[in-house]
């Protein structure tokens, strides 16, 4: 009897044992593929990595979607953080207009000259005699009291307006403009500057497709841009490109959309957080040396 017993509950399990073990092998197989396929694809969000520079800012860090530019239709390939120090700046309004003035005045030379009476042509002679005819001495007719003299105190070129602001106002004129940019959703963020083609009518689409505005400065972390953008953009007086150690606070007010790679963001806040937070930035407050960067 007890044999019979036996006998039957192999009978009723084994079956029911195997069955589960093709389904934890299939299972099993369904994780490899599924691991393996994780390991393929890019990450989905780019982590911000504090280790070196805590941010300051209590505030959330920002994110950003890393769009597509080998093709016209938009496409989400990720999300990246942020470093709140730098894109979350409270807007200093004040000093992008410091910034402002200060890249306006460095590059002018005022050319307005006027001449003194050296310069002016004739009164060489002396108008009339020192003594003897009851008139003021006079030695030139070009002498600043008559008409057509000299001038005095006048403007001499070439003139420089040349100042260097403060270290720390030009840091924080960065990082409020970045902050200003992605606050307006005027900040978008690329994989890469690599477009299939070298045809204008490509970035056209591209701006027109995306709502990039009026005027796209497309900013990149190397000074050689790729050939085909080049090219594109070479006919097209509203898009330009800059690599990211020319990025200043003109230039990005200049253009209604600010355009990053994601490796000009890491860059940019490499160096911005940099400068935030160097043991020598008292001394960049002084005078303006040429040696000073």
């Amino acid at each position: 009897m007890l044999k019979n017993i036996l006998n039957k509950s192999r009978q009723v399990w084994t079956p029911l044992a195997r069955g589960l073990s093709k389904t934890n092998t299939q299972s099993n197989v369904a994780a490899e593929s599924a691991a393996a396929t994780n390991i393929t694809k890019p990450a989905l969000i780019l982590p911000q990595d504090y280790a070196d520079y805590a941010p300051l800012n209590r505030n959330a860090p920002r994110q950003a979607w890393i769009e597509n530019i080998d093709a016209v239709a938009e496409r989400k390939m990720g999300l990246i953080e942020l470093h709140p120090d730098v894109f979350a700046a409270q807007p200093r309004v004040d000093v992008i207009q410091e910034n402002i003035e200060w890249q306006r005045k460095y590059r002018y030379v005022s050319l307005a000259h006027a001449k003194t009476r050296a310069e002016v042509r004739g009164g060489g002679r002396k108008p009339w005699p020192q003594k003897g005819m009851g008139r003021a001495r006079h030695g030139s007719i070009r002498s600043p009291l008559f008409k057509g003299g000299g001038v005095i105190h006048g403007p001499r070129s070439p003139t420089t307006h040349f100042y260097m602001l403060p270290f720390y106002k030009r840091v924080m004129g960065l990082t409020s403009t970045l902050s200003v940019k992605l606050a307006q959703d005027d900040l978008h963020v690329i994989e890469n500057v690599d477009i299939p083609t070298r045809d204008a009518q490509f970035i056209k689409d591209l701006i027109a497709e995306r709502n990039w505005g009026p005027s796209v400065l497309i900013v990149d972390k190397e000074y050689m841009f790729p050939e085909n953008i080049c090219y594109a953009t070479d006919d097209l007086g509203y898009v330009n490109l800059m690599p990211a150690f020319g990025l200043n606070v003109y230039s990005m007010l200049k253009h209604d959309t600010l355009v990053l790679t994601v490796d000009a963001v890491k860059h940019l806040e490499q160096r911005l957080l940099y400068q935030q937070h160097r043991t020598d930035a008292t001394s960049k407050g002084g005078k303006f040396k040429l040696d000073q960067v």
